[in-house]
């Protein structure tokens, strides 16, 4: 099994299928929870869970390592967890997955303005037709179409370039630090705030069992434990492995799976998903690492 966590192609098949399916978890959450209720508890649940590790790890992380650890926590552990909910309210899930392949594009360009890491043409190359898969498929969806909620779409846009700043940020900033103990520490940091959210909402205080809420809670509860807490540990593992770039294109998959899913469940499929599909498969190709550290560590 630890050769099995330490291959990068198995941490990036895993990912992928399991925050490819995080779409629909979170639509069928949205029947009997509203947004901020998801985002809080996925967050709060998993900081707890960890906690027994994650309050170790924070007293014992030097001043200038906490503060990146937390920043990188808030971009890619806490904001994002409310903005995908909150565009769910009126994008489907499917289309919420193709928007979140934009995430590389984010990663690309974070790591140039924000640290001046220079990506290969091979790499860009990679990430421009990655990119036009996923165009081609938004174009051709209900984005493109009278219903179309086009500032709730752009929430998906925001929580991919958040992703960004999270990854080059770990990749830059917290590169030896493992991947349990940040997953750990962010998530025990960013539950107090989400314990706070929580209360505000009015789930404690007005917590009624029923059939739709029960159903509900255990989409949430396997979105929770698997899509969050043990994902993002697998995440932040594969950055360190590889880098951020090669991580990133894990969201060149989700839609793929996100899509699937979709169609199992009634939203709509057309041609163009395929050809989206080959765009995306391509873009992978291009922009994977052939070493395993490609950059190296910020000078100290």
């Amino acid at each position: 099994m630890g050769k099995l966590l330490n291959n990068r192609w198995f941490l990036f098949a895993v990912l992928s299928l399991t925050w490819g399916s995080s779409f629909i978890l979170v639509k069928k959450s949205l029947v009997a929870f509203s947004p901020y209720e998801i985002g809080a508890i996925r967050v709060a649940i998993s900081g707890i869970l960890l906690c027994y590790i994650g309050f170790p790890a924070l007293f014992k992380m030097p001043r200038r390592t906490l503060l990146w650890v937390l920043v990188a926590g808030f971009f890619g552990n806490f904001l994002p967890m409310f903005l995908f909910p909150i565009a769910q309210q009126r994008v489907s899930s499917s289309l919420a997955g193709i928007l979140d392949a934009l995430f590389p594009m984010f990663v690309l360009a974070f790591g140039f303005v924000l640290f001046g890491i220079k990506s290969t043409w091979t790499q860009v190359l990679g990430a421009i037709i990655g990119f036009l898969g996923a165009a081609s498929l938004i174009y051709f969806s209900e984005v493109n179409t009278d219903n179309s909620q086009f500032w709730y779409a752009m929430i998906v846009v925001v929580a991919g370039a958040s992703y960004g700043v999270n990854a080059v940020v770990i990749k830059e900033k917290i590169p030896d630090l493992s991947s349990i103990k940040l997953t750990a520490a962010v998530f025990t940091f960013w539950a107090i705030p989400s314990l706070v959210i929580l209360y505000f909402t009015g789930l404690f205080q007005n917590f009624e069992v029923t059939p739709e809420r029960t159903e509900a809670m255990g989409y949430l509860g396997f979105l929770t434990v698997f899509g969050t807490a043990i994902a993002m540990s697998l995440y932040y593992k594969l950055i360190h492995n590889t880098s951020a770039v090669f991580a990133s294109s894990v969201s060149y998959v989700l839609p793929i799976v996100a899509v699937i899913w979709g169609v199992l469940d009634g939203e709509k499929f057309t041609f163009w998903y395929l050809i989206g599909a080959v765009l995306i498969t391509i873009g992978i190709y291009l922009i994977r690492e052939k070493k395993i550290n490609p950059y190296l560590p910020p000078p100290k």
